[in-house]
């Protein structure tokens, strides 16, 4: 069980702010939620939103994400109860040992207090990056050809990598795929929500059930520029023989779905 973390890296700074304890951070700007607490099944989870000082000056944004008594219990523990946040933070964790590009961890703990199991995970804010579902990029055929060809390459290459490690996101929606763009066309993509993402031993597989999620998402997206996302992912300039198998998995799999609907 994953206790507590904290990045070496950031706690001058949470102690500067008198925020590098698990009480501390639980309390502050505790009804001013970035999105609306989340109650199911006896407890609930929520995301405040807040600006830390830096001891050299200015100041970083944070989120702080808390929990009281959303948990499961693994195949390996299974009286053991778990905060469903420390298999997310587990997550970004070795996603980053991997090289795959997701969010900068700052803190994680986990307490049970007057009997309900706590937990907090506090992350930095991926400042200047949007969302790919963001309003300034659907549809994305309102963007320039060249735009919108380095966008759909750097999203397919930074799948690439996460598939390459035998990550599956398993919720892998535009939403939970943030991009930040800079001068001369530069791009990069980073990958959230990692709450269900599991490692897999079979590569054709994750990218199945990954990509047809997010090509299930992707209105807007032209033929071409499937085609292109798709030729970026598997890194070719033609489809290959074993590509074009994917893309008919792929692709059964999302007439089927729209088949049900």
């Amino acid at each position: 069980m994953l206790k507590e973390y904290i990045n070496d890296a950031w706690l001058p700074i949470l102690q500067h702010n008198h925020l590098d304890s698990f009480e501390a951070l639980w309390a502050l700007n505790k009804e001013d939620w970035f999105e609306p607490p989340n109650y199911r099944r006896g407890g609930w989870s929520g995301v405040v939103k807040t600006s830390i000082a830096l001891p050299d000056g200015g100041s970083a944004g944070v989120f702080i994400k808390r929990q009281e008594n959303h948990f499961f219990r693994s195949w390996r523990n299974f009286f053991r109860l778990t905060a469903t946040f420390e298999r997310e933070f587990r997550n970004i964790l070795n996603f980053r040992k991997l090289g795959v590009p997701t969010l900068e961890p700052i803190y994680y703990c986990q307490k049970t207090v007057t009997g309900k199991l706590r937990a907090i995970v506090v992350t930095r804010e991926l400042e200047g990056y949007q969302p790919f579902d963001a309003q300034c990029y659907q549809p994305i055929s309102r963007l320039g050809k060249s735009r919108r060809r380095q966008l759909i390459a750097r999203v397919a290459t930074t799948l690439r990598h996460m598939h390459d490690a035998h990550l599956q996101h398993n919720c892998l929606y535009l939403k939970h795929i943030f991009v930040k763009e800079g001068p001369g066309g530069a791009t990069d993509a980073r990958l959230i929500d990692l709450e269900k993402a599991k490692w897999r031993p079979i590569r054709s597989i994750i990218t199945t059930r990954d990509l047809y999620s997010l090509y299930r998402c992707a209105e807007g997206w032209s033929r071409t520029d499937r085609l292109r996302f798709f030729l970026a992912y598997r890194n070719e300039e033609r489809l290959s023989v074993e590509s074009r198998k994917l893309v008919r998995a792929i692709v059964k799999r999302l007439v089927h779905k729209n088949r049900r609907v």
